[in-house]
């Protein structure tokens, strides 16, 4: 596909190394803003998303999940652990930008491909490194992956109630998160390029983005040693009514409890419970009271009453009816995409709108090894054999 659109990142060629979530999110932003992302995989094996199912198949190996983190790449693979799979790598990072990578502490240095050794190669080069918990500390070469830091962060101890058991928060946060700070990472340290004229070691870990996430709650305990938890707060909570459920944040407002005794249809109580101190002390029984009267009706009825009071409220949905949602589509969140292999799949846009620059499938996530060849040539870097680089 053609892009005919001028792109924030046009001309930026990056060295894509990155595998499963944290890395490929955030080069896909980067492909979705324009740079050529060339994504080097194993020879035969590839990012380890593609065995996700643990099948070989080629459609196996573009599966939904790999294929909706890698739009707008182009794929090559070499052995990089060979002489001369090692060598082209050294030629393409003398004509690129960046180099991505999202191993353990350490592989790349091992690999020879470190920001030391790159940097003599091209100083403009910028490497930017997504890690579990750093490339320094006790934890440096523990093996980083979403759910650890989750635990080790102190996001998983955290409940919206003490007796609902400790779980693992069901979706990628910290991948995401961390992926979108490697984006930062890298835009700034192009402009720093822009200023300065030589690249840098750019570094985002998967604990660090948790600890960031808490920085409210984190100011909290180190000022009175006392835990912030928003999803516990007295008047919040969500509630099952006769035909699914709703969630209220009772709060922002002078008298929430007032506001939602009105939306209840019950008697005023807020004198009662006049400041949150005491809407803590008796948050059992606010809740008990809460879930008693939104059991008794709809969804829709309760959403109602709660608006008309100006109460902070939404439906708990499934992911199904939040893609279904007109809203979703009015806000572009969505992209059809015809692939090779799997036909027309629907996957989640870039929620990062330009005006400028809307978002444009230039290539649908590649087949492994697909751009080899095109890769190679475009470089001027075509190999008399494909045995000379062990690809």
């Amino acid at each position: 596909m053609t892009d005919t659109n001028t792109k924030p990142l046009d001309g930026v060629r990056i060295l894509d190394f990155t595998q499963v979530m944290l890395g490929p999110c955030a080069t896909q932003m980067l492909a979705d803003f324009g740079a050529d992302v060339i994504k080097i995989e194993r020879p035969g094996a590839g990012d380890l998303s593609r065995n996700f199912f643990g099948e070989t198949s080629e459609t196996a190996m573009n599966n939904a999940v790999f294929s909706s983190l890698n739009r707008n790449k182009r794929s090559i693979e070499v052995d990089t652990k060979s002489a001369a799979g090692k060598q082209l790598i050294y030629d393409m990072v003398k004509v690129s930008d960046v180099v991505v990578d999202n191993f353990r502490a350490g592989v790349m240095d091992r690999l020879g491909f470190g920001y030391e050794d790159l940097s003599k190669i091209n100083p403009r080069i910028i490497c930017a490194s997504g890690t579990g918990f750093g490339e320094k500390g006790p934890y440096a070469h523990k093996g980083g992956q979403d759910v650890l830091a989750q635990a080790m962060s102190g996001v998983m101890e955290k409940t919206s109630d003490p007796s609902i058991p400790q779980s693992i928060y069901p979706t990628t946060l910290c991948d995401y998160t961390a992926g979108m700070h490697l984006v930062q990472g890298v835009l700034a340290a192009l402009l720093m390029r822009e200023k300065t004229g030589v690249g840098q070691k750019v570094g985002v870990s998967l604990y660090d983005s948790m600890i960031a996430m808490q920085m409210q709650e984190a100011a909290q305990w180190s000022k009175h040693r006392e835990v912030l938890n928003w999803a516990a707060m007295p008047l919040t909570g969500v509630f099952d009514t006769t035909d699914g459920s709703l969630v209220l944040v009772g709060a922002f407002k002078a008298n929430p409890l007032q506001d939602i005794c009105n939306a209840l249809g019950i008697e005023d109580i807020s004198p009662q419970y006049p400041d949150l101190a005491s809407q803590r002390r008796n948050k059992p029984f606010l809740q008990d009271l809460f879930r008693k009267h939104f059991a008794t009706n709809t969804t829709a009825h309760w959403l109602a009453r709660l608006e008309k009071q100006d109460l902070l409220c939404a439906p708990v949905r499934s992911l199904g009816e939040a893609l279904d949602d007109p809203q979703t589509g009015i806000n572009d969140m969505l992209v059809d995409i015809e692939h090779p292999l799997l036909g027309t799949v629907t996957f989640v846009a870039s929620p990062v709108h330009l005006g400028a620059a809307p978002l444009e499938v230039r290539y649908t996530p590649p087949k492994l090894g697909e751009h080899t060849d095109e890769v190679l040539r475009e470089l001027g870097l075509a190999p008399a054999s494909k045995d000379k680089v062990a690809i």
